[in-house]
């Protein structure tokens, strides 16, 4: 991505990755429509009641694995290959510990986790069942990332985009396998998802070795080194730390949805994978330009990036402006029934109640996602955290001040408010960066 018309590389590189949002959105989406269509609303919302503890630990762990690939998509645009494959060997060294760790302290601690973040009673079985299942797939999820992102360091996105169609199609076939013939309930959807999950991981793998052997891990390249674990691990863990502090607020308006009972639980839940949906453009195209950053920093191509970010940015505004904007609040609705049957008339108000708000916000996710990732690209993760920092205290003050007062109607404006306060923090953070970039004789 360091040589071409930027916005040309761009949307060239994001379009595979947009389809590939979209389509694992859609298996996340297929789990959750089928619940809610052939459990009923209360299944669908013990599936929905834990995402924001999924958020929370998933998303640390996803987050150090995208932050893994920073070093190596900047070696790779540097062409020093031999450190971009040390740099793959200590991120799987690395990954495989975290699994182990995660894996286990997650599956030990499953039912307190459910206690703590205060799920109904009566979708309390059904919502422990549903994660205990997801955190034993944490090693597929977290090895598909960490694959999938070396992939894209070094121009790939086309591919990882055909893997989860494929795991797409699986995960639906398992679904209905798994729910409608085999009647296993929502432990059903949970092994649907880890198994396809799982498929993903595997086929990346099989890419790598078969087609791609610049990323082959040679003798010379598994020598453990601190200073590159070091590096690793510091663009890595401010960048999950960075979503596991989001979540933190994600988590407390959970809680407080959790308590305004069951009806508010499932709406929340629908509304929350057709936000998920919404964001998949604006994630594809700020993983672009974080990509094509981070090449053309590797390569001492300052111009090239500024010009990038702006066209970049263009992009992810006009796609909020003109697409998803509009579908949001015109068709919350209609939306809201992927997930929820229209005799559950009081939920499917509540939902399309969300969905519509969200909708007039969506602009905000938009800069959001490019300033955040483009910070974070350029190699100062340890700045981008306090985008999250701000994110919780949001969501914090509309849960614990705004939601007593004022119930669901805070709730749908919590994300919101989130996102206005770390567009705010990261606007001035990218321009400081894009000057200390500027001024530096120094590129990686």
């Amino acid at each position: 991505m360091t040589e071409g018309r930027p916005l040309k590389l761009i949307v060239q590189f994001s379009l595979p990755l947009l389809l590939g949002n979209i389509f694992q959105q859609t298996y996340n989406m297929v789990d959750a429509a089928i619940v809610g269509r052939v459990l009923g609303a209360e299944a669908l919302g013990a599936v929905g009641s834990s995402g924001s503890v999924q958020f929370l630990i998933l998303g640390f762990c996803t987050g150090l694995c995208t932050g893994f690939t920073i070093p190596i998509a900047q070696a790779f645009g540097a062409k020093t290959y031999s450190k971009m494959r040390s740099y793959i060997f200590h991120s799987v060294i690395l990954t495989l510990l975290l699994s182990f760790l995660v894996t286990l302290l997650c599956s030990v601690f499953c039912k307190n986790i459910i206690k703590f973040i205060s799920v109904p009673k009566n979708i309390f079985t059904d919502a422990f069942r549903y994660l205990f299942v997801i955190f034993l797939g944490v090693p597929f999820t977290l090895f598909y990332n960490l694959l999938s992102g070396v992939l894209r360091a070094v121009g790939d996105s086309r591919t990882p985009f055909i893997f989860l169609v494929i795991s797409s199609v699986i995960n639906i076939a398992l679904d209905l396998l798994f729910i409608v013939v085999f009647k296993w309930g929502v432990t059903g959807a949970s092994l649907a998802t880890i198994i396809s999950q799982a498929i993903s991981a595997i086929l990346c793998f099989i890419l790598i070795l078969l087609k791609f052997e610049i990323l082959h891990i040679k003798k010379q390249d598994t020598t453990l080194s601190f200073f590159r674990t070091k590096r690793l691990l510091g663009m890595g863990i401010p960048m999950g730390l960075q979503f596991s502090i989001t979540a933190i607020g994600s988590i407390v308006i959970q809680i407080s949805t959790n308590k305004l009972g069951s009806v508010f639980v499932s709406a929340f839940a629908a509304g929350n994978k057709i936000k998920q949906l919404g964001i998949s453009p604006f994630d594809a195209i700020a993983s672009a330009v974080s990509t094509y950053a981070s090449q053309n920093y590797g390569a001492g191509k300052i111009k090239r990036i500024k010009k990038g970010l702006f066209e970049g940015t263009l992009l992810s505004l006009g796609v909020a402006a003109f697409i998803v904007c509009p579908m949001m609040i015109i068709f919350p609705r209609l939306l809201s029934m992927i997930f929820i049957s229209a005799s559950d008339i009081e939920v499917l108000l509540a939902s399309a109640k969300y969905v519509r708000n969200m909708g007039c916000f969506f602009w905000l996710i938009s800069l959001l996602q490019i300033f955040r990732l483009t910070i974070q690209g350029l190699g100062f993760s340890n700045l981008a955290i306090f985008s999250g920092v701000f994110e919780m205290i949001a969501r914090c003050t509309v849960g614990f001040g705004l939601v007593p007062f004022f119930a669901y109607n805070a709730i749908i404006f919590a994300d919101p408010t989130a996102w206005l306060c770390a567009v705010l923090w990261c606007t001035p953070v990218l321009l400081y960066c894009l000057h200390k970039i500027s001024v530096s004789s120094t590129h990686y």
